[in-house]
């Protein structure tokens, strides 16, 4: 059974900072491509950042800079260091596990974020 689990969202000021997690089980971590998507209240889901099994980072223009991917294959988890965070952060994050060549896709139930004073 395939689960991603993430977890560090909460309610927190402008200029704060927020480590996400994303804990999965029943995939071969190393072998896919990981990335956070938020969606706030009226949105659609967009991609915040991704890292690909081959280590390669994206991130959206409104991020780049103050957040950062990470993943510890070791562990089977994914991370999301937030900071410099703004009201515009605030949304539900989602950790997505993707191995394209094999039409897999799972998706976390998703952790809350709220930035506000």
């Amino acid at each position: 059974q395939v689960q991603l689990v993430e977890s560090g969202g909460g309610l927190v000021q402008p200029g704060g900072s927020l480590r996400l997690s994303c804990k999965t089980s029943g995939i071969l971590f190393s072998s896919y491509d990981m990335a956070w998507y938020r969606q706030a209240p009226g949105n659609r889901r967009e991609l915040v950042a991704a890292i690909a099994n081959t280590l390669d980072i994206d991130y959206a223009d409104s991020v780049k800079g103050r957040f950062t991917i990470s993943r510890d294959n070791a562990k089977s988890t994914l991370y999301l260091q937030m900071n410099s965070l703004k009201p515009e952060d605030t949304g539900v994050y989602s950790c997505n596990a993707a191995y394209p060549i094999r039409g897999k896709n799972y998706w976390g139930q998703g952790t809350q974020v709220t930035v506000s004073s």
